[in-house]
């Protein structure tokens, strides 16, 4: 789903969004604010690229980085949580992941773990093995499959 769609939906429902973004570097947020008057529905993103900032920012635990790494769905959900309780929104979505160039046997290049956090609903989280397509394609496909993720919690 475009941009567009996300944040009409979203002022649709009255639902304002936040983002918390570690491989896609802030790249869900640029989408969604390179679309004119976003700001009535986009309300902030986090960029957590290093462990500490996750810890830092987001309230992630360190046992949970320590258990399973930074690119896991426990993580991604901590970050959708973590965000969702600092920015006062409604939505958030989460993206962890390894876009690359690198990865080993056990979290290859291209696995990006998502989060979304909805304010009195459980947390979703999902892994998507977008594989070694490289890192600029990882980050984009990352980045559509989050705005997709959005928008699926819009309709």
């Amino acid at each position: 789903m475009k941009a567009e769609e996300v944040l009409r939906q979203a002022r649709f429902w009255g639902i304002r969004i936040a983002t918390a973004e570690s491989c896609t570097g802030g790249m869900v947020a640029a989408a969604l604010t390179d679309v004119a008057g976003s700001s009535d529905v986009f309300e902030r993103g986090f960029v957590t690229y290093s462990n500490a900032s996750k810890v830092q920012m987001l309230g992630v635990s360190e046992a949970t980085l320590q258990a399973h790494g930074a690119v896991s769905e426990p993580v991604a959900q901590e970050m959708a949580e973590g965000a969702l309780a600092r920015s006062g929104v409604e939505l958030v979505v989460s993206v962890t992941g390894i876009a690359g160039p690198g990865g080993s046997e056990f979290k290859p290049e291209g696995r990006v773990c998502f989060g979304l956090a909805r304010r009195g609903e459980p947390t979703r989280v999902e892994t998507v093995e977008f594989g070694a397509i490289g890192r600029a394609k990882v980050r984009k496909a990352a980045t559509a499959h989050a705005l997709a993720m959005l928008g699926a919690a819009l309709v």
